[in-house]
C-alpha cells in the first residue's frame, strides 16, 4: 500500500471521526429538547483494489413507526380525558357529594325539615317563614348549577375555537414540512431536523383529534381521522371551521338540522372545497375536540336535565291536585269518569285497566302543540303515555282516545268536560280498575291544599310539553312565588271562604306527604351511561342525580389515572428508543477523539515518510 493511499485512508477516517463528532455533539446539546430523535452514523466500507477505507453513508435518526402509532392513539385518549376530568372536576366540586353542608340532598332535607316543623306548628310565623328561606334557597341553589353548567357549555366552544385555530396552524405547517421533505437536494442533518419538527406536530394534532398517519419512504406523511376523512395529502391539506353560537342557554341543543340547532358548527372543508360537518358525521373520536364537543351536546346536557327533573319535581309535589275518578256503571258496562276542565298543557290523567286478563297503564297527556304529536310510546315499566290535543274539546279528546285504546274500552263524552271510561259489559274481557286526574293548583288559595309554591318566569309550573318543553331549563328560571314570600300565611291558609285558621296544619301535612310520596319519572333517558333514567320522589332524584355524576366522575378519573401510566410507559419507551445517553455518547466522544488521534498520527508518519523521500532526492 503506497503513501498516497495510506493518506488518504487517513483522510477518510478522519473526515468520518469529524462527521461522528458533530452527530455526538448534536445528541449531547439537544439530550433535553422535547421530539428529539437520537442521531447516528452510518457507515460503509470504500473498497479500492487491495486497500479498503470507510466512508459515511448517511445519517440515521432513531425512530420505532410503531411505536409512534400507538403514542398518537393514545395521546387523543389523554386529551379526551384531560379535557373530561377537568370539567366533571368542577362539576363534582359544583354539586358537592351526598351529605355536604351545600349539596342538594342537604338543601332538600333542610326543605324538607322546615316543612315538618310547619306541620307541628303551622301558627308559628317563624316556622313558616323558614319554609319560606329553605325554599327560596332551595331554589337558588339550582339556578347557580344551572348558570354553571351552562356556563361550562359556552366555556367548552371557546376552548373548540381555540384548538380549531391550533390545529389549523399545525395542518398547514405540515403541508409546508412535506413540500420540504420532497426536495431531495436537502441534506440528511436538514431533513433529520425537519422529521423531528414533523413528530411534534403530530403529537400536538393527536392531542387534539384522532389521527391515522401514513409514512412515505421519502419522510412525508398522509395523515387522516380515524373515520376515514383525509386531513393532509402531500401539499394540500383540510381546514376545520368553527362558527360560535354565542351565549348557550338550556334550550341550546345540537340538532343536525342546523337551522334548529342552537350551539356552534364544527365543520372540515376537504381540498375539493367539500365540507363535512363534523358533529352530524361523528367523525372525531377521540382527542380534545372530540371530548369537549361530548361534554357540550351530551354529559353537560345531562346535568342541566338532571337539574331541570330535580326543579319539576319540586314544583309538582307542592302543586299537583289528585283527583279519583267517580265510578260509574250503564247499560252493565262499568268505569270511572272525571271532569277534565282544569287541566292544563302538561297535565294528565291516569287509567289503569285489564284486557283478557293483561294489565295496562295508559297515562293521557295534554298536548296542544301539533308539533308534538302523534306521541303515543310505552316505556320499559310497560307505562303507556298517550299526548292528546285539548283544544278541540273533551269530545275529540274522547274520539282520539277510542281509536288508541281499541275496541275493548269504551271511551265518551257525556256532558261538559267529563270524560268517561267504560269496560266492555257483558263481554267481559276488560275491567277499568281505577282513573286518576293530576293537575296543578296555579294560584295560591281556594284551588285545594296544594299551591304553587315555586314557580317558573312566566307563572305556574304544568310541565307543558308546548311549544319548548316548559320543564326544559326551568332549573334556571325557577323561584318561589312572590305572594308567599310577601305573606308566609299562604303556606297554611288554604282556603278564603271560609278562610282557613292560621293553626290549620291540613296544607303544611298535605305539602310533606306529597313530598314524600309523590313519584316522577324523567322523559329520557341519561345520555352516557346506558339507558339510565331518573325516577321516584324528589328526594330519590336528587340522591340518583349525585350517584350518576359521582359515578361518572369517578370512572373518569379511574380512566385519566390509568391512562397518564400508559402515556408515562410509552414515554420511557420513547426514550429508551430515541433519547440520549449522556454517557453512552461521552464514551462515543472518547473513541472517536483516539481514532481522530491515530489518523492524525498516520498522516503525520505519512508525511515525515515523504519529505524524507523528497530530501533523498
Amino acid at each position: 500500500m503506497g503513501l498516497s493511499v495510506t493518506l488518504s485512508n487517513a483522510l477518510s477516517g478522519m473526515d468520518v471521526n469529524q462527521r461522528s463528532l458533530d452527530i455526538v455533539s448534536r445528541n449531547v446539546a439537544n439530550s433535553g429538547t422535547p421530539g428529539y430523535h437520537r442521531q447516528s452514523v452510518a457507515l460503509i466500507d470504500n473498497y479500492r483494489g487491495t486497500s479498503s477505507s470507510v466512508r459515511v453513508a448517511q445519517i440515521q435518526r432513531a425512530y420505532v413507526q410503531s411505536l409512534e402509532s400507538q403514542t398518537q392513539r393514545e395521546t387523543s385518549l389523554m386529551g379526551a380525558l384531560d379535557v373530561r376530568t377537568e370539567f366533571l372536576g368542577r362539576l363534582e366540586l359544583l354539586l358537592g357529594k351526598p351529605g355536604d353542608i351545600n349539596s342538594l340532598d342537604t338543601q332538600l332535607a333542610n326543605f324538607k325539615g322546615a316543612l315538618q316543623q310547619m306541620a307541628t306548628s303551622p301558627e308559628d310565623f317563624v316556622a313558616r317563614a323558614d319554609v319560606v328561606d329553605r325554599a327560596q334557597s332551595m331554589a337558588e341553589s339550582l339556578n347557580f348549577l344551572s348558570r354553571s353548567v351552562q356556563g361550562m357549555r359556552q366555556e367548552t366552544e371557546s376552548q373548540i375555537f381555540t384548538h380549531v385555530s391550533d390545529l389549523n396552524q399545525n395542518l398547514e405547517l405540515l403541508s409546508k414540512i412535506n413540500q420540504e421533505l420532497m426536495d431531495t437536494t436537502k441534506v440528511d442533518d436538514t431533513r433529520l431536523s425537519i422529521m423531528d419538527d414533523r413528530d411534534r406536530l403530530l403529537a400536538q394534532v393527536s392531542e387534539l383529534i384522532d389521527i391515522n398517519v401514513q409514512y412515505n419512504d421519502n419522510g412525508t406523511i398522509n395523515v387522516m381521522t380515524k373515520t376515514g376523512v383525509g386531513l393532509l395529502d402531500g401539499e394540500k391539506h383540510s381546514t376545520f371551521k368553527f362558527e360560535n353560537a354565542g351565549s348557550l342557554s338550556p334550550t341550546s341543543l345540537y340538532d343536525v338540522d342546523p337551522a334548529t340547532s342552537g350551539v356552534g358548527t364544527l365543520k372540515v372543508v376537504t381540498p375539493a372545497n367539500l365540507e363535512i360537518d363534523v358533529v352530524a358525521h361523528d367523525l372525531l373520536t377521540s382527542g380534545r375536540i372530540s371530548s369537549l364537543l361530548d361534554l357540550r351536546d351530551n354529559r353537560l346536557v345531562t346535568a342541566q336535565d338532571q337539574l331541570d327533573e330535580i326543579a319539576a319535581g319540586l314544583a309538582q309535589a307542592m302543586s299537583t291536585i289528585d283527583t279519583e275518578g267517580t265510578a260509574v256503571s250503564a247499560g252493565g258496562e262499568d268505569g270511572f269518569e272525571a271532569d277534565l276542565g282544569n287541566m292544563l298543557p302538561g297535565n294528565s290523567f291516569t287509567v289503569k285497566y285489564e284486557v283478557g286478563g293483561a294489565q295496562q297503564t295508559v297515562r293521557v297527556v295534554r298536548v296542544d302543540d301539533a308539533s308534538k304529536l302523534p306521541m303515543d310510546s310505552t316505556d320499559e315499566n310497560g307505562l303507556r303515555t298517550i299526548g292528546l290535543d285539548f283544544s278541540g274539546g273533551i269530545g275529540a279528546v274522547a274520539t282520539d282516545l277510542n281509536a288508541a285504546l281499541g275496541a275493548a274500552v269504551t271511551v265518551s263524552n257525556p256532558a261538559g268536560d267529563v270524560l268517561r271510561i267504560m269496560d266492555d259489559g257483558v263481554a267481559d274481557t276488560s275491567d277499568i280498575h281505577s282513573m286518576v286526574v293530576q293537575t296543578t293548583a296555579t294560584g295560591t288559595q281556594d284551588g285545594g291544599l296544594g299551591m304553587s309554591l315555586f314557580v317558573d318566569t312566566s307563572g305556574a309550573f304544568t310541565n307543558s310539553l308546548d311549544g319548548v318543553s316548559q320543564k326544559r331549563g326551568f332549573a334556571l328560571r325557577m323561584m318561589v312565588n312572590q305572594e308567599v314570600v310577601a305573606d308566609n300565611s299562604l303556606l297554611v291558609q288554604h282556603s278564603t271562604s271560609p278562610l282557613t285558621p292560621i293553626g290549620d296544619s291540613d296544607r303544611p301535612n298535605y305539602l310533606v306527604d306529597r313530598l314524600n310520596s309523590m313519584t316522577f319519572r324523567a322523559e329520557s333517558a341519561a345520555q352516557g351511561q346506558g339507558a339510565f333514567r331518573l325516577n321516584g320522589s324528589v328526594e330519590e332524584i336528587v340522591r340518583q342525580t349525585l350517584n350518576y355524576q359521582g359515578n361518572d366522575i369517578a370512572t373518569t378519573k379511574q380512566a385519566h389515572e390509568h391512562q397518564g401510566k400508559l402515556i408515562q410507559t410509552l414515554e420511557m419507551r420513547a426514550e429508551d428508543a430515541y433519547g440520549v445517553d449522556i454517557d453512552k455518547e461521552m464514551g462515543k466522544l472518547l473513541q472517536l477523539q483516539n481514532a481522530y488521534a491515530a489518523n492524525a498520527r498516520v498522516m503525520s508518519i505519512a508525511q515525515e515518510l515523504l519529505d524524507r523521500l523528497m530530501q533523498a532526492f
